[in-house]
């Protein structure tokens, strides 16, 4: 399938959009502050209107409580309201092609010379987009194409929840290829069904990898 990409500024600057997202799609924790540092730097050099979700972010987190920034965030990214961060989620649910979804993104990350994350399922999207902009352009591009779907979704999901965040999930989007007929009609279907509701086959593998943010 051809896919003709965005245009969103210099193409060097996705990856700086995708490290700053990354950033901001972060749990809050005491390293917040440095965090979003770190964003208002890295994103001074994207144009206003690239600039403008991301600094709206960064400005929304300073000015919230970190108690009730981590409030917020459980809230709004729920897997029970489809507006999960773990993008296999929606196209393979708690199904045994969930399990092998997530066996793809960790053999990326390993074939990249990265070793997958012990703390957090690999499909994380602020996982994916650190390695996207931090290890290998390439590959991460192409999982983040391969999953703009559930990417939509999710931003979909924010729009009347959070606009913050579903600026930031907006500047994600931007960089990517444009969606397609099928892509759309994909999107549709899924958000119709939901993903499938079958609750085997992740247990080995969700045992050694501690999950956070998003209830079930």
């Amino acid at each position: 399938m051809k896919m003709s990409p965005r245009r969103s500024g210099p193409a060097q600057h996705r990856r700086i959009i995708w490290q700053a997202a990354s950033l901001l799609l972060a749990y809050p924790d005491h390293g917040q502050d440095r965090r979003l540092d770190m964003v208002d730097r890295a994103v001074a050099v994207l144009d206003a209107a690239t600039r403008l979700p991301l600094s709206a972010a960064v400005g929304h987190l300073r000015s919230t409580p970190l108690i009730d920034a981590c409030s917020q965030y459980a809230d709004v990214f729920d897997w029970k309201r489809r507006r999960t961060l773990f993008l296999t989620y929606y196209t393979a649910g708690d199904t045994r092609n969930r399990g092998m979804a997530l066996l793809a993104f960790s053999d990326v990350y390993r074939a990249a010379g990265a070793v997958p994350p012990a703390r957090e399922l690999p499909d994380h999207l602020a996982v994916l987009l650190e390695f996207a902009a931090t290890v290998d352009e390439k590959s991460g591009y192409e999982l983040l194409s391969r999953h703009r779907t559930p990417i939509d979704l999710l931003h979909d999901g924010l729009i009347g929840v959070s606009p913050i965040y579903a600026g930031v999930i907006g500047a994600v989007s931007a960089t990517l290829p444009t969606a397609t007929a099928a892509d759309l009609k994909e999107a549709r279907r899924l958000a119709m069904q939901g993903p499938p509701v079958e609750s085997v086959g992740l247990e080995p593998f969700a045992l050694t990898i501690g999950v956070r943010g998003g209830s079930k």
